[in-house]
């Protein structure tokens, strides 16, 4: 669906993404991983085409990205990570405006911007200005509008950045039901919740790099099951095991306060990016 083969891309003398090698496979739910500055923003940038990469092959269903590539890019929908809707335009105009760029005809645009105004649930609220939109509100119409023109693929890069709780929530309802619906999703994010709870797998990226893959859980396994926890010399630290009981032993040996808890993608992030500050086991 998704192909990368040793794709690097090079600003002067900085590299943003070294020698990337990937394969997305169709109908899967797959979350970048890294911290601000890794690469996740230009790799999503060099698969829409919004800019070429230095070396290397992107692909997607089989055709080669490049800017010219109609049909490809047809394939894609995008959501930036900042706004791109137009502010003095309705929800509902935003999405004709979007599907005219596409060349639907003026019957699929009514049809789409019904149903992705009822799918959104903002359809009570299709004739307001983007401008007066909650930032939750504006976030599902800017998903709303990449998939009006019913891509078989959508790329989403800091989708819930910004958003409150509750509606960081309504986000992943809404990407859920779209990955249940057949979409292929790539998802970068620096949430470790929130990969955790939505990717089917993960990739962690850092200084441009795939530093590995896997499923949350393989990777959580991987780091270990069990954290210890204790502050010591003005600084958390954490000790992993692949038991509760080992973690609770060594706990008891230990002075001060200290907390055993299942790991988290957040934990096994932390541990094999080499991040941090942690204790051998």
């Amino acid at each position: 669906m998704i192909s990368y083969k040793n794709v690097t891309k090079k600003y002067g003398g900085v590299t943003a993404v070294a020698d990337f090698s990937l394969e997305i496979g169709r109908g899967e739910f797959f979350g970048l991983l890294g911290p601000n500055g890794a690469g996740k923003t230009t790799l999503l940038r060099m698969t829409c085409a919004l800019t070429a990469p230095s070396a290397g092959d992107i692909s997607v269903n089989g055709a080669r990205i490049d800017r010219n590539l109609t049909d490809a890019k047809r394939s894609l929908g995008v959501v930036p990570q900042y706004s791109n809707l137009e502010n003095e335009l309705s929800a509902l105009q935003n999405l004709e405006y979007h599907g005219r760029l596409y060349g639907l005809t003026r019957r699929d645009i009514r049809r789409r911007s019904r149903e992705l105004l009822e799918f959104s649930g903002l359809d009570g609220r299709r004739d307001e200005a983007a401008r007066v939109f909650s930032g939750g509100m504006r976030r599902k119409l800017m998903i709303m509008k990449a998939l009006m023109h019913e891509p078989d693929i959508l790329l989403l890069d800091e989708p819930s950045a910004g958003l409150d709780a509750p509606w960081r929530r309504r986000v992943w309802d809404l990407l859920r039901e779209l990955h249940k619906r057949g979409l292929t999703l790539l998802l970068t994010t620096h949430y470790l919740e929130e990969a955790e709870a939505l990717c089917s797998r993960l990739g962690m990226i850092d200084g441009g790099a795939l530093r590995r893959t896997g499923t949350p859980g393989e990777m959580i396994s991987e780091a270990g099951k069990f954290v210890l926890e204790y502050f010591e010399n003005g600084m958390t630290t954490q000790r992993f095991f692949d038991s509760r009981d080992e973690a609770a032993a060594r706990a008891a040996l230990m002075e001060g306060d200290t907390r055993v808890r299942a790991a988290n993608l957040e934990d096994a992030f932390i541990k094999l990016s080499g991040k941090g500050f942690e204790a051998e086991g």
